[in-house]
């Protein structure tokens, strides 16, 4: 049997990158996955790939800063595939790039709805229901920016460092109830997110050569261990691919 054989994952930003990454690990490792991102067409081709490989796939486009259409698509997740066991909080945006005092306000807010109170939205949305099952896996997207400042980056850092404090405010309240929290740093990985901070020329990240950056593949199989029961002495937590105690126990080091 598959190792996640009989589970069901949501994961959001699944498009592309990372949560495309993870979508298809989770699949290959046998759980019923369903895949969301505000754009539909390219989270169903996503889905669609799956199911042609042999996996069991299916996509809803959904923004997560809308509660309302959150709250829809976890109740679609549960009807069409008979639960939900595994969330992967991934979705975020990196924009916008600039020193506080030439940002643009529009856009520090929106950041901060997607990155933090889009992925509250999703939380609250599958928690209850994971409560009343028993449990379930929450494994929300943190960053090395949670904790510490990088110029142009204040509205991400501010909303991982907030996230962060989310994860441990879900692993307080639901202490001894089955459910199985971690934040996830997945590092400095080859995504189209780091194709945008490095045009934009700011920080130290941005002058990072592509072939520094790891693998999305090494943060996915982070991912993955965070599914199983191995990690759940790190429940609250957050884990980070930089870690090297983490990475040998994934099998990077």
């Amino acid at each position: 049997m598959s190792r996640l054989e009989g589970k069901v994952a949501l994961v959001t930003g699944a498009s592309r990158g990372l949560g495309e990454g993870v979508a298809r690990a989770l699949a290959g490792q046998g759980a019923a996955v369903m895949l969301m991102a505000r754009d539909g067409a390219a989270v169903q081709a996503v889905a669609g790939d799956i199911g042609a490989s042999g996996g069991h796939a299916e996509a809803l486009a959904c923004d997560v800063a809308d509660y309302a259409m959150v709250e829809r698509a976890v109740a679609t997740t549960r009807e069409r595939l008979k639960g939900l066991d595994i969330l992967v909080n991934n979705a975020g945006i990196i924009e916008p790039i600039a020193e506080i005092a030439t940002s643009d306000p529009a856009a520090w807010a929106n950041n901060i709805q997607i990155n933090l109170i889009g992925a509250y939205n999703v939380v609250r949305a599958v928690l209850d229901g994971m409560l009343k099952s028993g449990g379930g896996s929450i494994i929300n997207a943190s960053s090395g920016a949670a904790y510490r400042p990088l110029e142009g980056w204040s509205a991400y850092c501010a909303g991982k460092a907030g996230m962060a404090m989310v994860t441990r405010a879900i692993a307080l309240e639901t202490a001894g109830r089955g459910i199985r929290v971690f934040g996830f740093s997945p590092g400095t990985i080859d995504t189209d997110m780091q194709v945008k901070i490095r045009a934009s020329g700011m920080n130290a990240i941005s002058r990072i050569p592509r072939g520094d950056l790891a693998p999305v593949e090494h943060a996915v199989r982070g991912l993955l261990y965070l599914c199983d029961s191995a990690s759940d002495d790190l429940i609250g937590q957050d884990v980070s691919t930089r870690d090297e105690a983490f990475r040998r126990r994934i099998g990077l080091s």
